[in-house]
């Protein structure tokens, strides 16, 4: 074809070749939608919806039912979750009056929620399974001889539990309680030491004792009668934790994991 004929283009074609540069092109790009065309920083408009609106007299049906914060230690006498609050940024003493079995429930259960736990035993052998058993492999369980303890480190992202469990008559510890980092004593009885731990802790548990254990320990937490003279006929796995304003009786129910590595509930060993 000759250059003269493809210069010639009638009046007609030249429009038309503009209307679909400008008109043509923006009418296509209108009728992609506004939600085709991108948003820079913002990415596209999602579906148009309208907006729910709950009158005043309704917002309770929005209420959702939440719990405390910390380990799910068992049931209280109505079947509610019981929440022990360990993992505090400030010092926080528990004594435990009771059995092995609790304190490693409570020691697994609190390794669950992220906690490194620092077992002081005397009995390491009592220990071993759980501790292999716990974490998945990952040391979040440590065994440490009596006053062996070292520094934990703990901090708002790595909170320690340590459990004590040496016997009748504890020593000090090397470690003791802070920011982050939480004590539990386990005495198998009421020991001479026992009143002085229970008058500094900011809990105690309690599961089944003589009669006159239970009456000295009513004396010294300020339990009612009906409440210390309870504490003498409890089942395996049941505590009183108490705090200065508040009494609980917990029935703690093993998983079938715990029940598997741990045995059923039971207050001696």
């Amino acid at each position: 074809m000759s250059a003269g004929v493809v210069g010639a283009v009638p009046a007609a074609g030249r429009a038309e070749a503009r209307r679909a540069r400008t008109g043509g092109g923006r009418t296509a790009r209108r009728t992609g939608g506004r939600g085709a065309r991108p948003r820079f920083g913002f990415g596209l408009i999602g579906p148009r919806r309208d907006r729910h609106a709950v009158p005043m007299d309704q917002l309770d049906a929005l209420a959702l039912p939440m719990g405390d914060d910390g380990v799910v230690i068992g049931v209280d006498a109505e079947s509610r979750p019981a929440v022990l609050g360990i993992n505090r940024p400030a010092p926080y003493d528990i004594t435990l009056i009771g059995g092995l079995w609790t304190a490693q429930v409570l020691a697994l259960r609190a390794a669950a929620t992220g906690a490194r736990i620092a077992v002081e035993t005397g009995r390491a052998q009592a220990w071993t399974a759980l501790a292999q058993a716990a974490g998945g492999g990952q040391p979040c369980i440590t065994l440490h001889d009596v006053g062996r303890v070292p520094p934990q480190g703990a901090s708002a992202g790595s909170p320690v539990v340590v459990v004590r469990d040496c016997g009748m008559r504890p020593p000090r510890g090397r470690v003791v309680s802070g920011p982050w980092q939480s004590v539990v004593t386990l005495l198998p009885y009421l020991s001479p030491v026992a009143p002085r731990l229970l008058e500094k802790s900011s809990l105690v548990g309690v599961q089944r004792v003589s009669p006159d254990e239970a009456a000295q320990i009513g004396r010294i937490m300020g339990l009612q009668r009906a409440e210390w003279e309870a504490l003498s006929t409890l089942a395996d796995g049941v505590t009183l934790w108490c705090t200065p304003g508040d009494r609980q009786f917990v029935m703690t129910q093993a998983t079938d994991a715990e029940t598997g590595l741990l045995g059923a509930a039971r207050r001696m060993d």
